[in-house]
């Protein structure tokens, strides 16, 4: 009898884990336990959701007279109250017990309510909202912490009340049954007046397992999504951070070149003021991590007009750039980079200067970026490690991973000695609204 008798309890909580491991699986459910604050209608639909798999236990025990194990009605008041505040805990509680009221347990809508609003005071009460998630099943655990983190006071003494509140629930489930015994509430516990304190045990800790499983397994998944958040914020700051930024030297170069021609040609002066207001513009106005080619190019003709004019016949600008291609998205801030490493390490220190060429085509549902000069060069044992100490370059290959992941895209360097360097991007051909998803 015994035996059988824990064997129900174990039933009892292998049912609160699967039923709390369904609902997490319901997209409308996993976006409610993530919000701390709800307005009214997403109250309800928490409340709709949680009572209609607790209310299903407790509608199963009713019709099913040999599933007694299923019924997680008290259970379901008090999580909802914990994870909502009174309010889902009452409306919870009271459309949890429904089932079992139609059917004459006249006690139990009351008490429902009841340990709903209960959960919901310990809610309010809690030194922060999400320690609601965080007490443990194990009463000595919970002693221990209060013992020894002398500075955590009041969480400790929380997560200890918890379990107490559960405790009572329990307690009161049973004095309710045994007071009103034609129409009181459903428990699990000995029908006995004097039944043994073992049995009475193994019952409240059923209860608290079943009522702390359930939040442990939603804490992970809120603790699983949060981390997939901060990931993706601190991917768009990343991307932001990388995307804004400009070589300082420049724009000191640029602005060296407008003070000297300031006097001896005004006109092209305002020029180059005119093409830098526009560089730093879109670089102020750039919120996007995608841009179409064409104005990435747009971008580029003006961040060369300045270069053309600060380095006079010595720098020449091809551009080889396939029609098909203008209209494909591309990160924004992708090549100019790239074109200012091949002028400053490339070209800036040979004599008699050289050509930056710019080349574009489309390839089995990729973009092919080609950028190449015929400077200097580049050492190969420096070409080694460019992806790790070139600034530019390893700033380009840095966004790439954020945006496509490892495997999502190719960047290679190849360059010889007094011959030239060329760098390739390979990146898959995305449409407009994937990359504003992004």
């Amino acid at each position: 009898m015994a035996q059988q008798y824990l064997l129900i309890l174990m039933v009892k909580v292998a049912v609160a884990a699967s039923l709390a491991s369904v609902l997490s699986r319901s997209t409308a459910f996993q976006r409610m336990l993530v919000r701390d604050e709800r307005t009214l209608m997403q109250r309800v639909h928490l409340s709709l959701f949680l009572s209609l798999f607790f209310g299903a236990s407790v509608a199963t025990r009713v019709l099913m007279r040999g599933y007694q194990a299923v019924d997680l009605g008290l259970e379901g008041s008090l999580v909802a109250g914990l994870i909502g505040g009174y309010f889902n805990g009452l409306l919870s509680g009271v459309l949890i017990s429904l089932p079992a009221f139609i059917t004459g347990e006249w006690m139990s809508m009351p008490l429902f309510a009841g340990i709903g609003v209960l959960g919901g005071l310990m809610r309010d009460i809690a030194p922060d909202k999400e320690d609601v998630w965080r007490f443990s099943p194990f009463f000595d655990l919970s002693l221990w912490q209060l013992l020894r983190r002398r500075q955590d006071l009041r969480r400790s003494a929380f997560r200890i009340a918890c379990l107490l509140v559960i405790v009572f629930a329990d307690v009161l489930r049973f004095g309710v049954a045994w007071l009103f015994r034609q129409n009181g509430v459903f428990t699990l516990a000995p029908p006995s007046l004097h039944p043994s304190w073992l049995a009475v045990a193994a019952t409240v800790v059923s209860t608290i397992f079943a009522v702390t499983i359930p939040l442990k397994i939603w804490n992970n998944f809120r603790n699983e999504k949060k981390l997939e958040a901060q990931q993706r914020r601190l991917n768009e700051a990343r991307l932001a951070a990388l995307t804004s930024q400009i070589n300082p030297h420049f724009l000191f170069n640029t602005l060296n070149t407008v003070s000297s021609l300031i006097r001896t040609s005004p006109e092209e002066a305002r020029r180059m003021v005119y093409k830098l207001s526009s560089i730093l513009r879109r670089l102020l106005r750039n919120t996007d991590n995608f841009t179409p080619l064409r104005d990435e190019m747009a971008f580029i003709e003006n961040y060369m007009a300045i270069e053309l004019v600060r380095f006079g016949e010595k720098l020449r600008f091809v551009k080889e750039i396939e029609e098909d291609t203008l209209d494909r998205l591309v990160p924004s801030m992708l090549l100019q980079p790239l074109i200012e490493n091949s002028i400053r390490h490339g070209l800036s220190s040979k004599v008699e200067g050289g050509t930056v060429r710019v080349s574009s085509r489309l390839d089995g549902g990729r973009i092919h970026l080609l950028v190449e000069d015929d400077g200097v060069g580049i050492s190969e044992a420096r070409l080694t490690n460019l992806f790790e100490q070139g600034i530019g370059i390893s700033n380009v290959n840095e966004r790439l991973k954020v945006l496509f992941g490892d495997d999502g895209y190719r960047m290679w360097i190849d360059s010889k000695p007094g011959e030239g360097t060329r760098t390739g991007i390979e990146i898959p051909e995305l449409q407009a609204t994937v990359a504003a998803a992004s």
